[in-house]
């Protein structure tokens, strides 16, 4: 029984993981190539690709209000209620994405609009990824890198359907018919997507971990919040440490790539089909590097990540300037199916083991969360400093940067993957 359930929680959170990047994700994409001429027809090329990508940005800072709220009644009610909610928002907020009105029907409605839903998506994402990631892990009895890391590996795996998505469509219907109205229907689409992912969800049962947690005693216990701001505030400046360096690499390879590969000569479908590539490898890379964690500890696989795209950062714009597709889409697989994923695989489990159970749905999601806010404006301001005349090597450098940040502090980090998830947070130590 242990067994069966913790392959309906794997399932459940890798397919909610899926539906809840390939929602966000999908809006990424659109925000990189579509919605500058869809919301922001007003602007000027340069301009509109900034806004575009700012309410692109709008949605991870509404990242941490989803993962405080939802920690907050996951930690006390439980992790499969909050779960249902969160696929739920997700799902009707995309869907509403696909039908809201365009910049040349309703004016500045649209983009008001727009921004609003995006920040709904936002909030729904910031509380399903700590909660999902808690149903595999606390369910799992050994190889937990391995079996949160499915979770992570929804981030790829949604990353790919919305891009085959977009892309297929876009080749379908042809530039014009797309920029009219085709590039709704992936949106659209999510409300199938929906309605299989809470079928599954519906499924499984409460984690044991939380399940054999002494219950909250009435007025005597502090808020999950209050417990990790105040007694271990060091775990969370740990955690934000390590992922936003990951996070900076993650949009800068799936979202800011887009834009800058176009400008650079390449048509749209051509990018698209490089990030599919390294999206689908991503997905096996994910998981590698998850259970490789489990084997030789947390540490030294966020570590080696760093370092390797430290070294992509400078090697990515020459790759794409040479106007080569194969050299363009080995530029996206050395960074998206390699380095990230080294980086990004170990830690929903690193992030589940170092916080308490009373606090741990709060804990997990604030720091990935927050750290999360890194891929929301690394788009934004590497657009502005190409904007205002900058050099590619400025990027490069500002990546390299943030990712010597996460080997920092998975360097003050202790080594997680040999420690039980049972336990208050007091036995968590800093």
């Amino acid at each position: 029984m242990a067994d069966s359930q913790l392959k309906r929680a794997v399932l459940s959170s890798y397919l909610g993981s899926v539906i809840e990047f390939y929602d966000f994700l999908l809006y990424a994409t659109a925000s990189a190539v579509i919605f500058s001429k869809v919301f922001f027809s007003g602007l000027d090329p340069v301009a509109g690709t900034v806004a575009s990508l700012g309410t692109f940005a709008s949605g991870y800072l509404a990242r941490p209000i989803g993962g405080i709220v939802f920690g907050h009644f996951g930690d006390r009610l439980g992790r499969k209620r909050m779960l249902v909610v969160t696929m739920t928002l997700m799902g009707v907020t995309s869907a509403l994405i696909g039908v809201l009105p365009t910049y040349a029907q309703i004016g500045v409605w649209a983009p008001t609009l727009l921004v609003l839903l995006r920040v709904l998506q936002g909030i729904a994402i910031g509380g399903e990824w700590g909660g999902a990631v808690l149903m595999s892990a606390e369910h799992a009895t050994s190889r937990r890198g391995l079996w949160a890391g499915f979770t992570n590996a929804g981030a790829p795996s949604g990353q790919l359907l919305s891009t085959v998505a977009l892309g297929g469509t876009a080749a379908l219907l042809g530039d014009e018919a797309f920029l009219t109205w085709g590039w709704r229907v992936p949106f659209l689409l999510s409300v199938v997507l929906l309605a299989v992912g809470l079928f599954v969800r519906a499924k499984v049962s409460e984690t044991p971990v939380f399940t054999q947690a002494s219950p909250v005693s009435s007025g005597k216990e502090a808020a999950p919040l209050i417990q990790v701001l105040r007694d271990h505030p060091a775990n969370l400046l740990r955690a934000v440490g390590v992922g936003f360096g990951a996070f900076v690499a993650q949009a800068t390879l799936t979202t800011f790539v887009i834009s800058y590969a176009v400008g650079a000569g390449f048509t749209r479908p051509t990018v698209l089909n490089a990030l599919t590539i390294s999206s689908a490898l991503a997905v096996a890379g994910t998981l590698g590097f998850a259970a490789l964690s489990d084997r030789v500890g947390r540490r030294p696989v966020v570590i080696g990540g760093a370092l390797l795209m430290g070294v992509v950062a400078f090697l990515l714009f020459p790759l794409i300037n040479t106007g080569s597709f194969a050299l363009l889409t080995l530029a996206v697989v050395l960074g998206q199916s390699i380095a990230h994923p080294a980086m990004f695989g170990p830690m929903a489990a690193l992030y589940t083991e170092l916080f308490g159970t009373r606090a741990r749905y709060t804990g997990a999601s604030l720091g990935y969360q927050i750290s999360a806010t890194g891929a929301g404006f690394a788009p934004v301001v590497f657009t502005g400093m190409l904007g205002g005349g900058g050099a590619t090597f400025g990027v490069s450098l500002a990546i390299a940067a943030c990712c010597a940040g996460t080997v920092i502090a998975i360097a003050a980090t202790r080594e997680t993957s040999r420690g039980s998830l049972l336990g208050s947070l007091d036995e968590v130590k800093s």
